[in-house]
């Protein structure tokens, strides 16, 4: 707007002619940038996380705010201000944006192929990264190697297997029936299997609670740390039941029917799909030795929670990019009424998200809640250039008769200065990041993706332009 603002006062020198003009011509835009903006936002709503649910409904709410505020006091301000003098507006006489615009000018009219083919390399190299993208998180993924949290986890993983908790639940289906010692062998059994996965530590069960009551019970021997007879179990049982203070210890692991018991664990940090390949190996040797139609027997923990949640979590997340990109859509065919210009528009926004997971595939960054939200951001903000450019291409097309050579060229000319711009403060916002040490933060840097889009607009209409000069875009 402030752009606009000085260049319209260039031409006259009437400083309120060219404040209504600079609401005139860029309100709309504004408008349909913020609303853009906002709408990817407002896509977390329908995730079913509580937070982002929040900050969506915060984050779109604020940048609507901002379109009326600026909207509204940026004319008051500035008209209750002196005019700009020439030191004010020389920002627009910049001899290395001129060039950059002067370049890109000369390369619509003489290098249309050329962009063509380098845009086909670049979704050859993008593919390419995008195959390399791994999916795995961690738990403490974001988290700095030299933080004392992360150190003190992966000293436990490496003297105590980690600390995660994973539970293994049994429901016997009837009453007092983790007790029967045929339970008990199937139990011991399963805990015998599960020490071939070195990333789970030793079991907490109910059966090591009485095998280690019976070596007690025999002055601590080792030979006797095993199962009870069935003449023994119902007299070990009598002392395991209740301690010195009437408490019954057995309810630690069995619930007050005997019916279901759980067994715990402590698991590494082994990423998701570790542990996704863990769960599904653990629920192969429950069906081998439970009886489905006698037994049912149930995984959980926070370590499958994280896994699940996570899961769930980037489902939903990309769920709302779809819907973000079709929400979109809809707006730039309601506004120019041509599916042609929702090609135009939406194919150059992609190329930011595809080359962000690209750099994400080369760079090793794995796609968790963390950095999904990236893209979402990224389309929001990359598509408002877009709609700068549409916007005054449209406007220039009734001033030239529907001349779209012409249109391209001076709407490249009058915008470019601005889409550079809010280019760079982009890059260099989103460039504060990487100072930070959180990793999720660091790579919302890969949103400056969305600056390599700017030049692929024009040649995209200057293509379906001159292929149907009457084609009503």
């Amino acid at each position: 707007m402030i752009n606009k603002y000085h260049q319209e006062y260039r031409k006259h020198g009437n400083q309120a002619k060219a404040l209504v003009r600079m609401v005139q011509k860029i309100g709309n835009a504004t408008f349909l940038t913020n609303l853009t903006t906002a709408s990817g936002f407002a896509t977390f709503i329908l995730t079913s996380s509580e937070i982002l649910q929040e900050f969506g409904i915060i984050a779109s709410l604020n940048i609507l705010g901002i379109f009326l505020f600026s909207l509204i006091l940026i004319p008051i301000i500035f008209f209750s201000l002196e005019p700009p003098n020439k030191n004010q507006t020389k920002h627009l006489k910049n001899n290395l944006i001129a060039k950059i615009i002067k370049k890109l000018v000369f390369i619509t009219e003489n290098h249309r192929k050329t962009v063509y083919y380098m845009s086909f390399l670049i979704f050859i190299f993008a593919i390419i990264g995008i195959m390399k993208m791994k999916t795995t998180g961690f738990i403490v993924d974001d988290i700095p190697k030299d933080d004392p949290i992360y150190l003190d986890l992966k000293f436990f993983e490496k003297h105590f297997y980690g600390v995660m908790p994973l539970e293994i639940v049994i429901d016997t289906k009837r009453k007092k029936g983790v007790i029967k010692s045929s339970t008990l062998k199937k139990i011991e059994k399963l805990q015998e299997e599960l020490k071939k996965y070195k990333s789970i530590s030793k079991p907490l069960s109910l059966v090591e609670g009485i095998k280690f009551s019976r070596q007690a019970f025999f002055n601590g021997k080792e030979k006797h740390y095993k199962l009870p007879s069935n003449s023994e179990k119902n007299f070990i049982l009598s002392y395991v039941s209740k301690d010195k203070n009437k408490k019954n210890l057995l309810r630690n692991f069995i619930d007050s029917t005997g019916q279901i018991t759980r067994i715990s664990y402590k698991v590494a940090d082994i990423g998701t799909v570790g542990m996704r390949n863990l769960e599904k190996n653990i629920h192969k040797d429950l069906d081998s030795i439970f009886d489905k139609n006698k037994f049912k027997t149930i995984i959980t923990g926070s370590s499958v929670v994280f896994v699940k949640g996570t899961t769930y979590l980037i489902k939903n997340l990309f769920t709302s990019l779809f819907i973000a990109i079709s929400l979109i859509a809809v707006f730039m065919a309601f506004m120019f009424s041509s599916w042609r210009m929702v090609l135009i528009s939406l194919i150059p926004n992609l190329f930011p998200l595809v080359l962000t997971a690209a750099l994400m595939g080369y760079f090793g960054i794995s796609i968790k809640p963390s950095t999904v939200l990236v893209f979402s951001i990224a389309f929001g903000i990359s598509v408002d250039d877009t709609i700068h450019f549409l916007s005054k291409y449209r406007q220039e097309l009734k001033f030239t008769e529907w001349n779209i050579h012409s249109s391209i060229i001076t709407s490249l000319r009058e915008t470019g200065f601005s889409m550079i711009y809010t280019s760079i403060v982009l890059f260099f916002g989103f460039g504060i990041f990487s100072a930070s040490t959180f990793g999720g933060t660091v790579v919302c840097n890969f949103i400056n993706c969305n600056v390599i889009k700017f030049i692929i607009i024009a040649f995209f209409i200057n293509y379906f332009g001159k292929n149907d000069n009457n084609s009503g875009i």
